[in-house]
């Protein structure tokens, strides 16, 4: 029978039958491993080696899983884990005496002890802690994967995160990773006079991206509601209300599919400055990621699967149109009409859809001939109006916005603007939005008349920048999917 059997609903298997009886056999003795509430721990594993030369010889309590047993006979070495790394224990019968040391003789891999010793060095160099008691603190019911092979299998490791954080340190330095990340970015913002915020995860209107969003009901107010796609819209409802500095870390929820770069639930942060344009949020977003970089790995060169990425500053820059010309040899800004594009389009394989504008199909070559091949960080500029609902428009070129995305690995990684403050214009790419919505397209924004509201009070010039933490974290640790940096992805359940 393997871990993912339901236990209640089928016959125990041999191995979990006896854990089952040692735990009567314990409570019986009067030892229930479940009633004890606390252990004083003094020590982790981590700061016992690095800190060997003053701990030598002195007295520490540490608490963890026992990961292996190696039976000596009259003594016993064994692995202990807790929340910092392992460390060895050697424990004997004179120490322990008769009864304890036969008490630990029965207990399993897995199962969570606290542990009074000595910290010393073995003959053959290894630090250690020298056992004098063991408490039983909570009894393994299931055995740990085999110890030689781990838990291998990557749809079970991700549904079963507990035992892949017991079994494979890399995928816990990978969350360590992922909070330094957080750590990093939110006093990056702190220190240039960013606040953070909260904003609703529930709303009655979804906006600011283009995503279809998870639908709920909300029975005492008898209405839907959806889970944010973005922070956007409220978050520049804050800078019209006077706060010229905020960001917020947060999940989004879009009911998308589902591939090793999305996850219906992920977690961005959004960053606003009053007073800024696109230029100077797209230097400070090159600053905060290069940082980021430096303070989590110590370096600004990152190799992804194979791949050397090299985060020096500065980072190039690149409009969408010279892009699909440098990449395709097709100059969109000499075409004046969707036709000509449109040929264009066909020209480099695009397959013809009716009544796509000019800038939708300048968006659609770039995305399907020219995106995966930015693997150095590159910064997208000027991208069509059409794509761009809540974008100013460049004053050169009304096609365009005053936009970018950054890419690095063929991936989007950022997203930002001079945000659009002209409530005339913004209500007008409202109904544009609400019209392909009442079309049939789900992923199209929803008409928000309280946020054109706030416009019409006046929001200054604002400058503002999405970044996906997923993907910032998979490329800082070598992740292949966007599942091996969430604790709990989203997976179908076992039938």
């Amino acid at each position: 029978m393997s871990e993912q059997d339901n236990t209640q609903a089928a016959p125990l298997s041999e191995l979990l039958q006896i854990r089952r009886d040692k735990l009567t056999a314990l409570r019986q003795e009067g030892r229930d491993p479940y009633v004890l509430t606390r252990f004083d721990v003094t020590a982790h594993s981590a700061e016992i080696v690095e800190q060997f030369a003053e701990r030598e010889g002195q007295s520490v309590s540490l608490a963890g899983r026992i990961l292996s047993k190696r039976d000596m006979g009259k003594a016993f070495f064994c692995d202990l884990l807790d929340g910092a790394g392992r460390i060895q224990l050697y424990l004997k019968v004179d120490d322990l005496g008769e009864e304890a040391f036969a008490r630990f003789k029965r207990m399993d891999i897995g199962d969570i002890v606290g542990v009074t010793g000595t910290v010393f060095r073995t003959r053959r160099g290894e630090i250690s802690v020298h056992g004098t008691a063991v408490t039983l603190l909570a009894k393994s019911l299931r055995p740990l994967p085999e110890k030689f092979h781990g838990l291998t299998d990557t749809d079970l490791r991700y549904r079963q995160r507990y035992v892949d954080l017991i079994m494979n340190p890399e995928v816990r330095r990978t969350f360590e990773v992922r909070s330094k990340v957080i750590r990093a970015i939110r006093a990056f913002l702190d220190a240039r006079g960013y606040l953070e915020v909260e904003t609703p995860v529930l709303s009655t209107v979804s906006g600011g991206a283009t995503a279809r969003p998870f639908v709920t009901h909300h029975n005492t107010l008898g209405l839907d509601m959806y889970l944010r796609i973005a922070t956007e819209l409220h978050l520049k409802r804050l800078i019209v209300g006077g706060f010229e500095r905020v960001y917020e870390i947060g999940r989004l929820f879009r009911n998308e599919g589902m591939s090793v770069k999305h996850n219906p639930e992920f977690t961005t942060i959004e960053f606003y400055e009053a007073y800024q344009d696109c230029g100077g949020i797209l230097a400070l977003t090159e600053q905060m990621l290069a940082h980021v970089t430096s303070v989590v790995l110590g370096r600004r060169q990152v190799v992804y699967q194979g791949e050397t990425v090299d985060l020096t500053l500065p980072w190039r820059r690149l409009s969408m149109a010279g892009a699909v010309k440098e990449y395709t040899g097709v100059d969109f800004l000499s075409f004046s009409t969707a036709e000509e594009a449109a040929r264009a389009a066909a020209s480099l394989g695009i397959e013809a859809q009716p009544g796509l504008s000019w800038g939708e199909w300048l968006y659609a070559c770039f995305d399907r001939r020219v995106e995966d091949k930015l693997c150095q960080p590159t910064f997208i500029t000027r991208h069509p109006v059409e794509v761009s609902p809540l974008a100013k428009r460049c004053a050169d070129d009304p096609r365009l916005t005053d936009r970018f995305e950054l890419f690095i690995t063929g991936r989007e990684f950022a997203n930002a603007f001079s945000e659009l403050n002209d409530p005339l214009d913004q209500r007008e790419r409202f109904v544009r939005q609400a019209a392909l919505r009442t079309a049939g397209d789900e992923e199209a924004g929803m008409m928000d008349e309280d946020f054109l509201t706030a416009l019409e009070y006046g929001m200054p010039p604002t400058g503002g920048c999405g970044i996906g933490i997923d993907r910032l974290v998979m490329l800082l640790t070598d992740s292949p999917s966007i599942r091996d940096v969430l604790l709990f992805p989203t997976m179908k359940p076992v039938e």
